[in-house]
Parts: C-alpha cells; structure tokens; sequence
C-alpha cells in the first residue's frame, strides 16, 4: 500500500529538527569570526571515521543523535568563515547575504534548463550575464554566457567553443579528420587547460607552454614563435589562453600584446579570469586586465574575488549564439522549438554540456544588490591593499624574505628560520628552504590556529603563499600570520 503521510519517506514530523540545525548554522557562522577560536581541530582520516558516525542505518535514529552527529560534523570541519583560514585560493569568510541567496536557491529548487521551470532565474542570469560582458567592454554588452559549475568547466566551454568556431563540423565529426590541434598557454597557466585537452580528445601534449617573464607572465614574443613553430611541425592552432591572476603568483599576462599575436595568426582568444576577474569591478586596478575586449572568450569566478559563495562561475563569450551552435543536441522531449506562450531563446538548457544545472545566479544577485558594484569594488581594494601591507611587512623583517612584489592579492614568501640564516651555498640554502614551509604548515594545522597554502614553483623551492581575499581581513591579521609562523618555526 502506498505511504499515505505525504512526508518524503520519513516516519515522523522533523520540523523541530530543522529549526535545530538552522541555529547550530548560525552559531557556527558567528563563533568563528572569533578570531582567538581555531581555524581547524585537525584529525587524521582514520580519526574523522570514528569521531563522526559514518554508518548509513536501516531503520531512522532519533533527533537527538543526528544533531550531535551534525555538531560533530561541524567541530571537526575546516571553519571557512574564521578570518584565519587562508589555504590555496579559499576566500575565507561566508558573506551572510550571499548564504541568504544559497538558502533561497535551495528553497525554491529549481534548476535552469529551460524557462517553463526557471522563469526568473533564466531572466536573472541573462540580465546579470550582459552586465558582465559590459564590464568586459564588449559593445552593448552583447554576446553569450552561461553559468557552469567552477572555473575549470568554464575553461572546456571556452576551448570548446573555440574548435568549435574554427572547426564547426568537429560537433559531428570529431577530430580524427583534423591535424594535430594545439592550444598554447603559459607556463603558469591553470592545469584545467590539460584536463580541458583530455575531455576534448586532443591530450595533454596538445597545450604547449609559453615563457613566461620574471614576473609569471606570458612572454608574447615567445608565443609568437611557438605557434609559428607548430605550423611548421603541421600542427593545427586554434586558440591562445591568457591568464588573468595565475593561480601561484597572481600575475596578469599582457592582453594587448598577446591579442595582437592572436590577430595575426587568426586564433581564439580566452582569457582565464577566473581567479583575477573581480578587478572588473574596481577602477583602481581593472587596467590589469586592460584589451580585455579583445578576447573571444573570459572565464570569470564570481565565487573567489567576488566572494559570493560557492559556487559561482561564468563563461562569457562575445559571440552571440556560439554556445547553442557548439553544444546543442536538439532534445525534443525538453527543448520543443514551438512552445506557444514564451521566447524559447530563454530555454539556455540546450547551450549547456549539462541537462540539471543549478541556479548560481540567485545569491550573486542578492549580494549585488545589498552591496552594489561600488560595494564588490571597495572589497577588491582592500583585498589588494591588504597584500601590499603584507609585502611590505616582510620586507622590514630579516625574518622573511619576499619572492616577488605582489601585483594583485598573492604575497609569495619564505621564512627564514635560524638554521638558514648566514648559508652563502645556494644549493644548500635551497635545500634548507624547501623542508621549511612543510613543516611549519603542518604544525599549523596540528595547532588550528592557521590553514595557509605552499608550494614550489620553477627553481623556487617551497614558500608560502598567502591571499588575501578574506573580506573581513584586517592589517593586524597579517602581522599574526608572520608572527605565529615565526613561534612555530623558529627551532627550525
């Protein structure tokens, strides 16, 4: 017989429950922009099984026991709104009003393929798109877009896109007919181009590197000559990609220079803005992606610069109508061309590699709205203020050593423990260095008082790298991070 309690399966009323569970989310939000809290209680994944209950049971427990399961979840988790915690890209702090968005989205539980289902939100997305492509400088805003779930994907729309109008009967066809396809990016560019070229079927040797300078940008002379030397070898070019904020360095390639490269051989143009985007937004530093209109194609993460929560990216194209040209299959059970009481160009589900595919647009609206463009633009500032006071800081220490000058919101650094200090041998020094920053780490981690991230790059041996996106970051809060790297590594 048929459940007749209308209740999704459970057994009971749980609104009690979810009253619970959206308080322990607001205390969590508010404890942990305490910053004398801890960032992390680490535990080993062995540790994590028997702390947090991960058995799947086959009969329903009790309220009680699923909440302390959640307050476990919770203790144990990497608290991502502490001001403190800083790994890799990770924009700490959730924005309030951008989880009232995430909250709604999960409310209303659409998804955006077509505008029968979505009817605001398919709206919403084309409206916020074009605001987009105007802050980019293409005319009127015009072109193409979607949402897609992370930067990486964003990248495979622009590559794809880029065979695609090059190549438009590899949609049918594939590639076999082809010669060799080559895309080409700089040494720094972000590892989704290879996984781009491997989904795409063209491999990983199919991304050439591009020198970069000094400074982690590309060097366009050098494009120049790799792509005359693939035509050369037979090879088939078909697209440039430019970074806008390299993930390590966060540096800024030369659009102008390499557009022109890009004109003369008669090559897409993407710019992986993904990370360095948010500078759109400020008119103290948007000339760091300035020619951006020259581009075909912009991957924009709305999540990092912009913190808007996870996740919000954009694929943004100048060319109107090349998504659905690239990627549509037609489905004639969801995508009917003679629907009789709306405009069927709103139905972008047939534009999109995905079928189901959420609604990121509704919490980057609220936020906008909230705090305006000015607000997003006062946030970039401060983001990049804060990186030159770090910079700066470190310089007056004889204590750390600073790598490069920071162009955009990513402070490269060593620390210079006791051991190292007075070596003249480089290799030595070398050496010496890249034990330290692993370490260090660690005990932060042990310590919970800090996640920052590490790594090597090129002759580089590993230093720290420190973003500083966080948008309740404070210039106190940089002074801590030297000092309390310094407690935990001067017995080095």
């Amino acid at each position: 017989m048929a459940n007749q309690t209308g209740n999704f399966g459970y057994d009971r009323d749980l609104s009690g429950l979810f009253d619970v569970i959206v308080g322990l989310c607001k205390d969590y939000m508010l404890q942990y922009e305490d910053r004398d809290s801890k960032v992390i209680e680490f535990r080993s994944p062995s540790e994590i099984s028997s702390l947090v209950d991960m058995s799947l049971p086959e009969e329903p427990v009790d309220e009680d026991r699923i909440v302390e399961q959640v307050k476990s979840v919770l203790k144990y988790s990497v608290h991502t709104n502490h001001p403190y915690c800083n790994n890799q890209l990770w924009s700490s702090g959730v924005d309030q009003v951008g989880l009232l968005g995430q909250f709604l989205t999960s409310t209303v539980h659409t998804l955006m393929y077509t505008f029968e289902m979505a009817p605001v939100f398919t709206v919403m997305e084309a409206t916020i798109l074009q605001r987009l492509r105007q802050m980019i400088g293409w005319s009127g805003g015009e072109g193409d877009g979607i949402f897609t779930p992370g930067g990486s994907i964003a990248n495979l729309y622009g590559l794809m896109a880029a065979r695609y109008h090059k190549y438009p009967e590899t949609k049918e066809k594939g590639i076999q007919h082809l010669p060799r396809l080559v895309i080409f990016g700089s040494e720094q560019c972000h590892y989704s181009n290879q996984k781009s070229a491997i989904i795409m079927g063209i491999g990983t040797e199919a991304v050439i590197k591009v020198k970069c300078d000094p400074f982690g940008k590309m060097d366009p002379v050098d494009l120049d000559k790799q792509i005359e030397e693939a035509k050369t070898k037979g090879y088939a070019p078909f697209a440039v990609v430019a970074t806008s904020g390299s993930t390590v360095i966060g540096a800024f390639d030369p659009i102008g220079p390499i557009a022109d490269v890009c004109d003369k051989h008669n090559l897409w143009l993407h710019i992986d803005a993904a990370y360095g985007g948010g500078v759109l937004f400020s008119d103290n530093y948007r000339h760091l992606m300035a020619n951006a209109h020259r581009s075909d194609s912009i991957t924009w993460d709305l999540h990092k610069s912009a913190t808007v929560p996870q996740q919000c990216s954009a694929i943004l194209l100048k060319h109107k109508g090349l998504l659905a040209m690239c990627n549509s299959t037609k489905a004639s059970y969801l995508f009917q061309r003679d629907k009789q009481n709306y405009d069927v160009s709103f139905d972008t589900g047939d534009k999109s590699i995905q079928c189901g595919r959420l609604n990121d647009v509704l919490k980057l609206w609220i936020m906008w709205k909230a705090k305006g463009k000015n607000g997003f633009a006062k946030q970039m500032d401060n983001s990049i203020g804060l990186a030159k006071y770090l910079a700066k800081r470190v310089k007056e220490r004889d204590d750390f050593e600073l790598i490069l000058e920071p162009e955009y919101t990513n402070v490269c650094f060593w620390y210079i423990a006791p051991s190292v200090r007075g070596i003249t041998d480089q290799n030595e020094r070398k050496q010496k260095l890249n034990g330290i920053a692993p370490k260090i780490k660690a005990r932060l981690m042990a310590a919970g008082t800090l996640m920052l991230g590490y790594q090597p790059l090129g002759e580089y041996p590993n230093f720290f790298r420190m973003v500083t996106t966080c948008p309740q970051g404070k210039e106190a809060d940089m002074d801590f991070l030297l000092n309390e790297i310094k407690r935990l590594g001067k017995d080095l």
